[in-house]
């Protein structure tokens, strides 16, 4: 089965049917989306209303994600707050995930995956916008930010997926599903797993408190499996996917994700979880220490997907984020050279902040 969303077609009621759920019952619901025509192909966005004064953002989702990871932080940062402007968000499945349609020519690299952002950037009006990236999608972000800087006016990385290799369950398991015959193989027994049970897997994961995981949002990312299972490509893409994050993660010298860290000029906010299973909230402190403009954050009892797990920390600490980053513009302040320090409040976006946060 291919993917059933064509070329300027709208999913209107934002998510597929949801069997024995009524409709309006999740307290937000999905954001409707389309399939958008870009140079590089055909990606699925999902959008929330444009209003008055309301700036771009670009929210990229990670590994076996999609758009559907940002639906409550989306209706967070689309009302507007005395701390800043509202955002109109965009929101889009990555090639070969959520509904869209993968890569004809079958390239899953990071290389491609930026591409696919900076096309959409471009076609919505070229930026600068706010770029939001989760896990893989906080590594493209970051390709993004440091190679095409005119295009990204603040920078959001959540629990991103730079390059360790110290022992972790992620680089573990990309190690594993990356391995030739055993990748098909382990992915092949997971999908003998009823979709009920490989969601409330993959959640005691991403989650440090699996209860706070709406038996609504439950029901979508139960719905959402069933449908990927009938999709001929959903194995290659995951697959195409982890191999592509393995071979970044093993990038020696200057084309290096940790490199291209230390070339973003945008404004930087970093946002780790306390409880992350998959990424160690301690690359913070090395993260804030490479980014040259860096507020790091460690939010305590949260796991790898803050902006599901809790959506309302998310958005307050973007929105103290993005007054200190105007009031920096306001009073002419740059970023600090490379290899240097600033003191004083980790808003203020200086170079190696890094603070913790309450709940």
């Amino acid at each position: 089965m291919t993917n059933p969303i064509g070329p300027g077609e709208k999913l209107a009621s934002g998510v597929a049917p949801v069997p024995g759920l009524p409709g309006g019952a999740a307290p937000i619901q999905p954001w409707p989306g389309e399939l958008v025509h870009l140079s590089v192909g055909d990606v699925f966005v999902r959008s929330t209303p444009a209003s008055p004064g309301a700036e771009p953002a670009v929210l990229v989702h990670g590994l076996g994600g999609s758009a559907l990871n940002w639906t409550d932080l989306m209706s967070l940062l689309s009302q507007g707050a005395a701390a800043g402007p509202p955002m109109v968000c965009d929101a889009l499945d990555l090639p070969g995930f959520g509904y869209s349609p993968p890569p004809a020519d079958g390239d899953y690299s990071l290389a491609a995956r930026a591409a696919a952002v900076i096309s959409l950037i471009e076609q919505r009006g070229g930026g600068p916008v706010h770029l939001i990236g989760n896990s893989l999608g906080g590594a493209i972000s970051t390709r993004i930010a440091a190679r095409r800087p005119e295009l990204v006016r603040t920078l959001t990385l959540i629990s991103p997926a730079l390059p360790d290799l110290r022992p972790r369950l992620l680089p573990a398991r990309l190690a594993v599903v990356a391995m030739p015959g055993v990748g098909p193989w382990l992915l092949g027994k997971m999908r003998s797993m009823p979709p009920e049970k490989r969601t409330d897997t993959s959640i005691g994961e991403l989650y440090a408190d699996p209860s706070r995981f709406l038996p609504e949002r439950r029901a979508e990312a139960i719905a959402e499996v069933s449908r990927r299972d009938r999709l001929s490509y959903s194995v290659d893409a995951l697959l195409g996917s982890t191999r592509a994050l393995v071979a970044e993660y093993t990038r020696p010298g200057p084309a290096s994700l940790w490199q291209d860290a230390a070339k973003v000029t945008a404004p930087t906010l970093l946002i780790h979880g306390s409880h992350d299973r998959l990424v160690n909230p301690a690359m913070a402190g090395r993260a804030a220490r490479t980014f040259r403009n860096c507020r790091a954050v460690v939010l305590p009892r949260i796991g790898h997907v803050a902006m599901m797990e809790r959506p309302e920390i998310v958005a307050a600490e973007m929105r103290a984020f993005l007054r200190g980053a105007i009031e920096q513009q306001a009073f002419g302040e740059t970023a600090p050279a490379r290899g240097s320090r600033r003191q004083g409040p980790a808003s203020a976006g200086g170079r190696g902040a890094l603070s913790p946060a309450s709940p």
